[in-house]
């Protein structure tokens, strides 16, 4: 069992409250517990929102020194409990240890990324004399920060999501409290201590980074809340279009579910685009958005291609995530196992080809490869979120463009392709957020602005991106 480092309950207001009730979080390998985890409610939701806004004009005058020196101190600290973090994330989320590994890397650099964009929140100088009734006036504008921010994190990366939410807040001068997936709340329960400890050595309030653990109702007591400033919301397509609706008219940063494509053209490194596939289809456990879903082939390379997927699909390490070695083990919980291997079945039962794959050894689906998948199935349509890919040959790369376009989302693309102008013609053509060519629709850098469009979200990720996003322009016009 997990010993939590940190107190006890939930940190609501400057301490952490007991709750009334608490969840067994268990391992998804074995379905052996891990630790008892507290869980709120709607009214230590609303607890929460009163506390950030009791603090919020403290947070935004906190000097920018504080605000950086914060954000760095919880980087190493971090740094300092990494190998601990990444066994209790492979615990509570199931992933293989070795995603496990680059989530705590990616959450350090956000930290740090962060921890630099403080310097970077400011304004300009406009000119106002471009019309008569200007003269002798002197403009300029600054960001400020939007408010309370409410920060939802799914359980795919828990540390990292919730990282993504807590730490751009902070910069921008913003309380903010979190809602953990249900599934997977002690990293962060473990992050938000940190994040409290380090701001008690600075001097600044605990309550401006908490956390509540919950259901439905918690999360829609603070999304609702009119003196909520942002609502930053990471998950399913379906439930950030319920919390858009829900928040409106506050402002809304969706980070949604995608069906990614990766096109191999005729011209492709074929050797490449197969790795990329293995890696970029499978890598945690396929339970990543941007993960590879939808393969298209162009007719001259698609035998070929498909040929020298199926011949590596068995080197895939499958099993108990703690393992070195494995890449594939099994889904969050029981239902989203059950989930996908359905949308295996219906596929097939209306026409896909089975090439691998397609069952569970106990808890892990195998690797699993769908060929002509209809496009009205869920696995080719929707976002499958396990360890599927599947295959379609078309005629050439516009049909490729065209094909990956029919989606109702749009978050990340790849094209595999030795030719400029194909490149070129992807980040022209393709309706997505990101454009990789030669890499693995997945690759992304938290220096680079992170999001999607069509149903895929609204807003930008990333600490430079994000931390824009949770400030406000103030026009300031003077008359010496």
């Amino acid at each position: 069992m997990f010993e939590p480092p940190y107190p006890g309950g939930l940190p609501v207001g400057a301490e952490w409250v007991s709750t009334v009730d608490s969840s067994t979080v268990c391992f998804p390998y074995d379905g052996s517990p891990v630790a008892e985890a507290p869980v709120g409610s709607a009214e230590l939701a609303r607890r929460a929102v009163d506390e950030a806004i009791a603090v919020s004009r403290a947070v935004a005058t906190l000097p920018s020194r504080t605000r950086r020196s914060l954000l760095l101190d919880v980087g190493v600290a971090l740094e300092n409990e990494r190998e601990a973090l990444e066994r209790l994330l492979v615990l509570e989320s199931g992933k293989p240890l070795v995603d496990c590994r680059v989530e705590v890397a990616r959450t350090i650099v956000t930290w740090q990324g962060a921890a630099e964009e403080v310097s970077r929140v400011h304004g300009e100088t406009v000119p106002l004399d471009l019309l008569p009734s200007g003269d002798g006036l002197t403009g300029f504008w600054t960001r400020r920060p939007i408010g309370v921010v409410i920060g939802i994190a799914g359980f795919n990366y828990p540390l990292l999501l919730a990282s993504h939410k807590i730490a751009p807040a902070i910069a921008a001068g913003c309380p903010v409290v979190c809602k953990p997936a249900p599934q997977t709340p002690l990293a962060t329960l473990w992050l938000v201590h940190l994040v409290r400890e380090a701001a008690a050595k600075l001097g600044a309030p605990a309550e401006m980074v908490q956390l509540v653990t919950g259901d439905a109702e918690v999360g829609s007591t603070l999304v609702t809340d009119p003196r909520v400033g942002a609502v930053s919301f990471t998950g399913s397509a379906e439930v950030g279009h319920r919390i858009a609706r829900a928040a409106a008219p506050r402002k809304t940063l969706l980070e949604l579910g995608s069906n990614s494509a990766l096109i191999v053209a005729e011209d492709a490194d074929l050797a490449a685009a197969v790795d990329a596939v293995i890696r970029g289809g499978f890598y945690a456990s396929g339970q990543a958005c941007i993960s590879v879903q939808r393969v298209l082939l162009t007719a001259p390379v698609a035998d070929e291609f498909t040929a020298a997927l199926l011949a590596h699909i068995g080197d895939i390490a499958t099993g108990d995530p703690r393992d070195e070695t494995t890449r594939v083990a099994a889904l969050v919980d029981s239902a989203a196992t059950e989930r996908a291997l359905s949308w295996v079945s219906a596929a097939v039962a209306a026409g896909a080809r089975l090439l691998a794959g397609g069952e569970a050894d106990g808890t892990v689906i195998r690797p699993t490869v769908l060929a002509e998948v209809p496009d009205d199935a869920d696995c080719w349509a929707e976002e499958v979120f396990a360890p599927v890919v599947c295959l379609r040959t078309v005629s050439d790369v516009d049909e490729a463009f065209a094909v990956a376009n029919a989606s109702r989302y749009g978050l990340h693309a790849s094209v595999f392709s030795r030719s400029l102008r194909t490149a070129f013609r992807a980040l022209d053509e393709l309706e997505v957020g990101g454009v990789v060519i030669n890499e693995v629709p997945g690759f992304r850098s938290d220096t680079m602005p992170y999001g999607g469009v069509k149903d895929s979200g609204i807003g930008r990720e990333g600490p430079r991106f994000a931390v824009e996003e949770l400030t406000v322009t103030r026009m300031a016009v003077i008359r010496p």
